[in-house]
């Protein structure tokens, strides 16, 4: 007879296992993970999501080992019962996540995935606009428009007070298209 197969070396195991003994969560998972990630694997049929169920059975096991009752089950049937819930789980977000890759492809028509053309001419003569303000205004314009930053990200990164990033933002703004507009370029 194994010491896996002795009833007092379960019970043991048990015992330690409910106590929180790291070493007795250690065989548990030596014992039994390959029974835990082939239950999975034929459900699943996906080795990375059967290792990733496998591994949320025994963290749901470490944590709520205080709930395990030996003499309503053995710890290897709770452990499949565990296990089985996990599963359920994952076959659950499989088919919310494809619910939402339908819907979307439902909403959006591939034509609003292409974006519009750019306008060479338009690009350059902002990009001339930009050099024409002073460093400092233009470092936190590119930032807000070219890197898409927030108010917030870009005084952070620039060490500046918000309101400055503000206030630079909305001068430059009008002083770029009082120049647009005095060429009449800007409608």
């Amino acid at each position: 007879m194994t010491s896996a197969d002795d009833p007092d070396d379960e019970t043991q195991l048990n015992e330690r296992f409910v106590r929180g003994d790291e070493d007795a969560l250690a065989e548990l998972y030596r014992r039994w993970s390959p029974v835990v990630f082939t239950l999975a694997l034929r459900s699943l049929g996906d080795r990375a999501d059967a290792a990733d169920v496998t591994q949320r059975t025994f963290v749901s096991a470490w944590t709520s080992r205080t709930g395990y009752d030996p003499s309503k089950a053995r710890l290897s049937t709770w452990l499949v019962t565990i296990a089985r819930r996990r599963i359920a789980d994952m076959h659950e977000s499989r088919a919310r996540i494809q619910r939402l890759q339908e819907e979307m492809m439902r909403v959006t028509s591939p034509d609003d995935l292409v974006s519009a053309p750019v306008d060479l001419s338009q690009s350059i003569l902002i990009a001339n606009e930009m050099r024409q303000l002073r460093p400092e205004a233009r470092e936190v314009m590119r930032l807000a428009f070219f890197d898409d930053l927030t108010h917030e990200e870009i005084a952070r990164r620039l060490d500046m007070p918000l309101g400055t990033v503000k206030s630079h933002i909305r001068r430059s703004l009008s002083r770029m298209r009082d120049r647009l507009e005095v060429n009449r370029v800007a409608p």
